[in-house]
């Protein structure tokens, strides 16, 4: 698989910064997932190889970690937490919301427009500020319905305007 420049470019310095090549990589799975949208199966086996890796232990931290994916998703990917914080704090009904909002129904996961996607999160690290999402690399705390709606326009908006 051949990556672009950039990401190239970023994959050779990364590798005078950390003391293993297993320890670059999810800051790598990440920079691939950004320039390719997300995770493919082709992508897996070139990290795999590049970092000396099994495919299955590559997978594995991506299973783990709720921002890697393998399947594509929308512009705005919004992570709602329900774990147990969030879920006491209304994580579930801010779920439901956004999904309604957005009229994204539950097994189709991408807004028709794709750009935005839903996925139920378990947890996002915010549990001290919970409910929580994140949309993308951002993190959204303390919501209510009327902030997601705020987040969500502001969005909207900013897409019309280009």
């Amino acid at each position: 698989m051949t990556f672009s420049e950039q990401l190239e470019a970023r994959y050779a310095e990364m590798l005078t910064h950390y003391p293993t090549r297993r320890s670059l990589l999810v800051p790598f799975l990440l920079f691939v997932q950004d320039e390719l949208g997300y995770l493919t199966d082709e992508a897996i086996t070139e990290v795999s190889e590049r970092l000396e890796l099994t495919e299955l232990d590559v997978r594995d931290v991506i299973s783990y970690y709720s921002m890697l994916r393998t399947h594509p998703v929308g512009r705005h990917h919004v992570q709602v937490c329900t774990n147990i914080c969030c879920q006491l704090k209304g994580g579930a009904q801010l779920l439901r919301h956004v999904r309604e909002k957005l009229d994204i129904p539950v097994d189709k996961g991408v807004s028709a427009d794709g750009l935005f996607s839903v996925e139920e999160v378990e947890c996002i690290g915010a549990c001290s500020w919970a409910p929580a999402m994140m949309i993308n690399y951002d993190h959204h705390e303390e919501l209510t319905v009327d902030r997601v709606d705020e987040i969500l326009d502001g969005i909207r908006r900013k897409h019309s305007e280009q």
